[in-house]
């Protein structure tokens, strides 16, 4: 029996841009597909880790979670997150191919798209899997300001700390290279630009996509399910004419990083974002994301954090017989979780 190929698709962007509350809108809005989602990403999963249904085949003997190892989700999506493990994980998908209606891959916010897409050219992978799309989530407030995002220190800081990428070309060549892999390009935030922003954005975008590439502004990543899903672009078959700053690149030394948990009880929301903005000055702090309880309030609190900009929000209620905690996930070079467990004590409620 011939089985069709699995389509995947590929969502690049910087860091900040939005990439993981696309995929979350992906998942909330799956339709009954079944989805497998790769995060290649230091630390806490992309998406929350509250929907892994447990560890089930994605744990040791002892009932600890194994990186580079899938997990089964609470919609029943699988989720695995790799660095070096590629192909394994793809191996593993493949086996359980007649489980998987779409594969979904966050690169880590400086990755570059080409590489990762011509990677699905091996014969291991290309009998099974084809990339329906490479979509790129971009910034719009920060493109059109000529920044590319928002925190352009924190995005050179992340790309510096991170082991897979590179680390001496200008952000905007990073930039670049992932609009010219693009397939369809998500301009984000469109609620928080004005109509000559938008269209200065766009302005500054297009020269660098290929022909016929669809830009699509969007709020917080909303968008119809069927315009991200099932385009169907086979993108690994041209990918090799779609040039960019890295075609010949070598590779080199990079610094090491830490990922850090820190763990608090109740704590009063504004107090927290103030402490978190006073440690983000005082430490070399790349990424902040994870959840807070609040008291009085039923439902946790998210927070994100990217450089010197928060972004929190209740997103749903806590769960019966669910542990109401506060759970910080640090991301950065040189960190200890005793100096930024005592930073947060202001915090507490």
């Amino acid at each position: 029996m011939t089985h069709a190929k699995i389509p995947a698709t590929v969502v690049t962007g910087f860091l900040g841009s939005g990439k993981t509350t696309l995929l979350r809108h992906i998942l909330q809005n799956a339709g009954g597909r079944r989805i497998a989602v790769i995060v290649n990403e230091f630390g806490e999963l992309g998406i929350d880790g509250e929907i892994l249904k447990g560890c089930g085949i994605g744990c040791d003997e002892d009932g600890n979670e194994r990186e580079g190892q899938l997990y089964e989700l609470a919609n029943g999506c699988l989720c695995c997150t790799v660095q070096e493990e590629f192909l394994p994980v793809m191996q593993q998908l493949a086996a359980r191919r007649a489980d998987i209606d779409h594969v979904l891959i966050e690169t880590s916010g400086l990755a570059l798209p080409k590489p990762l897409v011509q990677a699905f050219n091996w014969p291991e992978i290309a009998n099974v899997f084809t990339v329906d799309a490479v979509v790129t989530v971009v910034d719009g407030p920060a493109t059109a300001a000529g920044q590319f995002a928002e925190d352009p220190a924190a995005v050179d800081a992340q790309r510096r700390a991170d082991p897979e990428l590179d680390h001496d070309s200008p952000l905007h060549e990073l930039f670049e290279d992932q609009l010219s892999a693009a397939d369809f390009v998500v301009l984000n935030k469109a609620d928080l630009m004005t109509s000559a922003q938008r269209a200065e954005a766009e302005a500054l975008i297009r020269p660098e996509l290929p022909a016929g590439v669809q830009i699509v502004t969007a709020e917080n990543g909303a968008l119809p399910i069927d315009l991200l899903l099932g385009q169907g672009r086979a993108a690994e078959s041209q990918i090799h004419l779609r040039e960019s700053h890295h075609d010949h690149e070598e590779d080199h030394e990079h610094d090491e990083f830490d990922s850090l948990v820190v763990d608090l009880p109740a704590v009063d929301r504004d107090r927290l974002l103030a402490a978190l903005g006073t440690l983000v000055t005082q430490h070399t702090i790349f990424r902040i994301k994870g959840f807070a309880q609040v008291p009085s309030k039923p439902r946790r609190l998210l927070v994100q954090g990217v450089g010197q900009r928060f972004d929190s929000h209740f997103d749903r209620l806590w769960r019966s017989g669910e542990t109401r905690a506060t759970r910080l996930v640090f991301i950065g070079q040189d960190l200890d979780a005793a100096v930024l467990r005592a930073g947060l004590d202001s915090a507490i409620a």
